[in-house]
């Protein structure tokens, strides 16, 4: 099984280049975020004419998350995360797909910090952390998936000091990402890919696709009873450099059935 997850950056202005991806990659599942659609705007019509159900809960003009799942209609389970019933931003959707739960989250950006944006940043990286440890002690074999908006460290971003006070990559960010992994969640690409510069986001100012001014910012966690199926994991990194491309690249793992 091929699961991967992609920051489309506007689903319906680069439907393009999402159906000729969907068609080159043939992935089995995947999780999109930053879909700055409604859910009446959601291109579910041109999705099942490629092959793909969908579950997704849209925003307007901001936001938005959704499953993919190639010849089957995911399962919806959850469509927020817990923990915060006055949170109204669509940044997490979960479903049962082919024996797993796959869930695709939007983790605040956080800028500018400190202040509200950066406070809201953490609050919702707690409440992904308590809820991730819920998904665990059910022993299911589940994948969290998506924009974390963490560069987790040094090695996944290029070098620069430009970036020195964004709340990616500051050390609240960076140890709730650690807190994951302690729970007993595996980075997919590093656990295949330990000593590899990986990057998933090149921002369109200064030239930093062409310079490979990347950061790592879209991981795949993998419960422990899913982790030891991982078979490989990359970054499609041409999908950056097409007409009209999203700021991110798909990343992609696949699972022994």
């Amino acid at each position: 099984m091929k699961i991967a997850t992609f920051n489309i950056n506007g689903i319906n202005r680069r439907l393009g280049n999402l159906l000729a991806w969907l068609a080159q990659a043939r992935p089995d599942v995947v999780c999109l975020q930053e879909l700055k659609a409604t859910d009446r705007q959601f291109p579910r019509s041109a999705l099942a004419a490629a092959g793909y159900g969908a579950v997704f809960r849209g925003e307007s003009a901001w936001n938005g998350v959704a499953i993919l799942a190639r010849g089957v209609d995911p399962i919806l389970t959850r469509d927020a995360l817990p923990g915060d019933p006055e949170d109204s931003q669509a940044r997490y959707i979960e479903a049962a797909v082919n024996g797993l739960i796959v869930a695709s989250l939007y983790a605040p950006n956080g800028n500018p910090q400190p202040g509200p944006k950066f406070d809201y940043k953490l609050a919702w990286g707690e409440r992904l952390i308590g809820h991730a440890a819920e998904l665990l002690e059910t022993g299911l074999p589940v994948v969290l998936a998506g924009d974390y908006n963490i560069v987790p460290e040094a090695r996944d971003i290029y070098q620069t000091t430009s970036y020195a006070k964004n709340a990616l990559v500051q050390p609240q960010s960076r140890a709730q990402y650690r807190s994951l992994l302690e729970q007993g969640w595996s980075d997919a690409l590093r656990k295949r890919h330990p000593e590899a510069v990986i990057y998933t986001f090149w921002d369109y100012m200064r030239n930093r696709w062409d310079r490979d001014a990347g950061l790592r910012l879209d991981h795949l966690l993998l419960s422990k009873q899913l982790a030891p199926k991982l078979t490989d994991a990359g970054v499609d990194k041409a999908v950056r450099g097409a007409e009209g491309a999203s700021d991110h690249a798909p990343a992609w793992i696949t699972l022994k059935d």
